[in-house]
């Protein structure tokens, strides 16, 4: 059931939800949470299509806010809002609203989200693109207690990793964080199998993929030990290699659906490892509400510290004591050649 608000009001837009539930013949609000997205016009239905599917194993209320360009200046200066409220089929197993926003209502969203957040129940924001430079400072990211951006959909998603490092507030996560969950979850299920110490990893994936980042850098992080960012051409992360004092450990995904897990003195074992549809990561997401102090951590250390593993030479030459230069070396047997050798004197 869809019904179109046009120059309405928030009063409006709850009457209407409460009507539209009356009249497909369930009263009652059986929803966990409020999500709001935060997108254009452009990505509005790939980003409700995903909230949607997500809804059956999270049901929710949907507030989807389009914020309309103005290309006039008296458009800039006169405010309206107009809503389309799903109810039943329409809207997954919640309710949906999508609120188009323009003039000047569209620098105060969280004015009109306000009204329409569920009583007592938490509130996830998600930017699926365009994210605030500090999601917790944004006035939607200040209502929440999870904020969920993506640095794929940035201009320079490998730099927005650092951007997002020093703007972290606890209940930021990124999408690009939950791509990498099946390969944390393998690696360490390798690492369970043997006991041996980590050496280096190598982390192979596509360029300007900031899931391959952030598991290079979690991977340091836990480990303490180099890890070098290699490239390929795709799709996603491709590769995983550890060298440890029993062998090689490799994670192979080359075709972005099965990965062959390899273990020496082991047999090579074939592993579903498929990329996974954004509303399997918006599901995921929304089953913890908590801070993530592992996606922090990871964050905070650095996509600048990657591939600076120490040179062999170099360190073997920091190991061996300096060689002294070849006039001190001359001067040095001159030196022992003039001096009278001494006699042992017998007591």
């Amino acid at each position: 059931m869809k019904i179109d608000l046009t120059d309405t009001t928030a009063g409006d837009i709850n009457k209407a939800l409460v009507q539209g539930r009356r009249d497909i013949g369930t009263p009652a609000v059986g929803m966990v949470l409020t999500l709001v997205i935060v997108t254009d016009e452009e990505n509005a239905y790939d980003a409700l299509k995903a909230a949607n599917d997500a809804s059956r194993e999270h049901p929710s209320r949907t507030l989807v806010v389009i914020k309309r360009v103005s290309r006039s200046p008296r458009d800039r200066t006169t405010s309206r809002l107009d809503a389309e409220v799903r109810v039943g089929a329409d809207a997954g197993t919640g309710e949906t609203v999508v609120l188009r926003l323009y003039g000047e209502v569209v620098e105060h969203a969280d004015s009109v989200v306000l009204p329409l957040l569920l009583p007592d129940a938490p509130v996830v924001v998600w930017w699926p693109v365009n994210a605030p430079l500090d999601p917790a400072k944004d006035p939607l990211g200040a209502l929440a207690q999870r904020r969920v951006t993506d640095t794929y959909a940035a201009e320079q998603p490998v730099r927005e990793l650092s951007a997002r490092a020093d703007a972290y507030t606890p209940g930021d996560t990124d999408l690009s964080w939950t791509r990498i969950t099946p390969w944390r979850s393998m690696l360490a299920a390798a690492l369970d199998q043997v006991t041996c110490a980590v050496r280096g990893i190598e982390v192979e994936g596509e360029e300007f993929n900031p899931s391959c980042e952030l598991l290079a850098m979690w991977l340091a992080d836990r480990l303490d030990v180099p890890v070098r960012r290699s490239l390929s051409s795709g799709p996603g992360l491709t590769a995983v290699r550890m060298e440890t004092t029993c062998g090689p450990i490799v994670l192979d995904r080359a075709d972005g659906t099965l990965a062959t897990l390899s273990i020496e003195g082991q047999p090579a074992r074939a592993v579903a490892l498929k990329r996974r549809e954004t509303a399997e990561l918006i599901a995921e997401e929304l089953r913890r509400l908590d801070p993530d102090d592992t996606y922090a951590s990871a964050l905070r250390y650095g996509v600048e510290r990657l591939n600076t593993a120490p040179d062999k030479a170099t360190s073997q030459e920091a190991a061996e004591p300096a060689a002294e230069p070849a006039p001190a070396r001359k001067a040095a047997a001159k030196t022992a050649k003039k001096a009278p050798a001494r006699k042992a004197t017998a007591k």
